[in-house]
């Protein structure tokens, strides 16, 4: 009974959090935001899904690939690479499988490469960066599948909720109180009144939060 309360929850909660801004929520949460080294690697498109991990030492392809048939459609397959900063297992070959498998997104806590094919998808994929050297053809049996991971200091659950846009990537409990997602989009149904009046040349004391 409570795995069915978790999942009604958490497809709930991705609904409302459809239409709700990063930077937003950053204004009423402070845990779950990875740093900024954590980085889009396809401009304009916007992730959210539920996270499927895999942790994969020792730059091992195969594990990679075992990852990609694992993947359910709204999953966003979280790599945690156990340190490994050098080799990239997410290429243009790795992102269109994840995209047949109708995939929500991909976060690695490494490098990436074929930046320039992944940036002309549509598949976002967030990494810390790019490189040419990649995982290599071998099974050395030391990855795991499913388990809590660690992304850039954040720790990320099978079932979490991973958003992520041109500003960054927030990982989120699917159990999170609704009223701080509802407050959020309040927030961003206001904004553009603010700009608004900020325009028009109102005093800013009249507009600004001061406390």
């Amino acid at each position: 009974m409570t795995s069915s309360i978790r999942r009604t929850d958490t497809k709930e909660l991705l609904k409302q959090l459809q239409n709700v801004e990063l930077p937003t929520l950053g204004h009423f949460l402070e845990n779950g935001f990875l740093p900024p080294e954590i980085r889009t690697m396809v401009p304009g498109v916007r992730m959210i899904g539920v996270a499927t991990t895999a942790r994969v030492p020792d730059a091992d392809a195969v594990a990679i690939n075992e990852a990609l048939l694992r993947l359910q459609p709204g999953e966003v397959l979280v790599l945690d690479m156990a340190g490994d900063r050098l080799h990239a297992p997410v290429g243009s070959v790795t992102s269109a499988v994840a995209r047949s498998r109708k995939c929500a997104g991909i976060l690695v806590d490494g490098p990436v490469t074929d930046v320039t094919e992944l940036a002309s998808g549509t598949l976002p994929v967030f990494a810390r960066g790019s490189t040419c050297l990649t995982t290599k053809r071998h099974a050395s049996g030391h990855a795991e599948f499913g388990t809590s991971v660690r992304v850039a200091g954040v720790d990320v659950r099978p079932g979490d909720i991973v958003l992520g846009d041109d500003n960054g990537v927030l990982v989120l409990d699917p159990l999170l109180d609704p009223d701080i997602v509802r407050q959020a989009a309040e927030s961003d149904q206001a904004e553009p009144d603010i700009l608004k009046r900020i325009a028009s040349g109102e005093p800013l004391e009249h507009i600004l939060y001061l406390g």
